[in-house]
């Protein structure tokens, strides 16, 4: 048996090297985090301490600390804290100091709308490295999980059944209060402590029926802008034909709140949405054009849609508000759930080529599929939709479009699996938003990282 093992003595004293600049190795993911934000202008960050009281971590440290945690998939603040201690990159992203978990998580919370101003600096950090200009993007959604159980949602017809038998409760104690002399009362009640008990809970549901109304309303103003622009559309082309049009007529949208619409009680912003893969959860709507040549998030947002259709509009929106240093969007790919007239018509106008996929991608394709012929010129007054399905049936526009499969997506399965940000710890649409942005910002820094190697 042999003997020729390395000691495994713990109990000798001996020597770290003196600086924890020394721990680490010259070209790690930490070091080039801390890099990074050491370019950022933090004065929005600086101006909000009021200089008063014990001294504060530096906004580059705690910003660092977040970007390095979000980027190898440390989230919670008390794992960050519990990660300065016990990892070096950590100690040395937080050069041996050790913030705790209230400190980060209120920066992280305090600082969501300055952080907005950092992602456009990080792209232009990409810029100056030579690996990012604005060109062919692609757009796409993920369903998040919210910060919250599906098992805490309330739908209408639970809150009108449960405030009916909760309303009898209350009559059955004022009536046991007001015969409290005749009326046997089970020890140990406190009535007026039961009262309060079934009111705090009444107001409860009713505000959770007020939200699920003023959802439903919003949802039946749409259903009936579109229910008469439908007969609108068909009376038009009666007119202009005059013959009756076949098929059915429109049916009109029912009206008011559905038996199954509901309101998740721990954050009621959260939507319950399909999942890919089966199934419903409460979730947020994470949208992100990811720029075709360097894989970079060059925006994001975030809806509470489960459908894509209208969220061409906010992803053009934010595009425009980039510098005009970085480049212009020239083409903008999506797949079939985001394809309408409308959002065609929003692409052309802004000067952008849209290769919108018309119909949900197949599989199994036969060989004339794969290696179609080069389709017939059309005429250039041809509008918007056909001209965008003629440039798709091109070699150039098939071999542009696949392209969206190989940018946009493996961001998310990155970020979902390697990054392992399934759930956001934030709750609320405007927190949420901040996360997603601290999210992606973190897959620049990474991706960032990876390109200058």
């Amino acid at each position: 048996m042999s003997n020729n093992f390395r000691s495994a003595d713990r109990l000798t004293p001996y020597l770290l090297p003196p600086s924890v600049n020394e721990w680490l190795p010259e070209k790690h993911l930490a070091r080039f985090v801390v890099e990074v934000v050491g370019q950022l202008n933090l004065t929005l960050f600086k101006d909000a301490y009021s200089g008063r009281g014990s001294k504060a971590y530096s906004p580059a440290v705690l910003l660092s600390l977040l970007f390095y945690g979000y980027a190898t998939g440390v989230f919670s603040s008390r794992k960050l804290e519990r990660s300065t201690y016990d990892s070096v990159a950590f100690r040395y992203v937080c050069a041996n100091e050790h913030p705790d978990h209230d400190t980060i998580a209120a920066f992280r919370k305090r600082f969501l709308v300055e952080l907005e101003a950092t992602f456009v600096q990080i792209l232009q950090i990409a810029q100056q490295m030579k690996v990012f200009k604005l060109g062919k993007i692609s757009l796409d959604g993920t369903k998040m999980h919210a910060n919250a159980s599906k098992h805490q949602a309330l739908s209408w017809q639970h809150a009108c059944d449960l405030e009916k038998k909760i309303k009898e409760e209350v009559a059955r104690l004022i009536r046991l209060a007001e015969e409290a002399d005749t009326e046997d009362i089970p020890d140990g009640m406190d009535i007026p402590e039961e009262l309060n008990r079934r009111e705090m809970r009444l107001k409860a549901i009713a505000d959770a029926k007020a939200e699920i109304e003023r959802r439903a309303a919003e949802k039946d103003a749409e259903a009936k802008r579109e229910y008469e622009e439908k007969l609108a559309a068909r009376e038009a082309k009666e007119k202009e034909s005059g013959k009756k049009s076949g098929g059915k007529k429109p049916a009109e949208p029912k009206q008011g709140p559905d038996a199954k619409d509901q309101v998740n009680l721990t954050d009621p912003e959260s939507r319950i949405m399909p999942l890919s893969g089966g199934g419903f959860e409460q979730s947020y709507n994470a949208q992100a054009c990811v720029d075709v040549d360097s894989m970079l998030v060059v925006t994001n947002h975030i809806t509470q849609n489960a459908n894509d259709k209208k969220e061409i509009e906010p992803a053009l929106n934010a595009l425009n508000s980039l510098p005009a240093s970085l480049g212009k969007v020239d083409s903008l790919l999506a797949d079939a759930g985001y394809f309408s007239r409308k959002n065609i018509d929003l692409c052309a106008k802004e000067g952008i080529q849209p290769y919108i996929s018309t119909n949900r991608d197949k599989h199994n394709l036969t060989l004339e599929q794969r290696f179609p012929k080069e389709p017939e010129p059309i005429e250039p007054s041809a509008d918007a939709v056909t001209q965008m399905t003629h440039r798709m049936k091109t070699s150039e526009g098939r071999s542009l479009y696949a392209k969206r499969k190989q940018t946009v997506e493996p961001v998310f399965g990155i970020i979902k699996s390697a990054m392992g940000f399934r759930q956001f710890l934030l709750r609320g649409l405007k927190a949420v938003r901040g996360e997603w942005n601290l999210v992606c910002m973190a897959w620049n820094i990474k991706k960032l990282y990876a390109l200058g190697q």
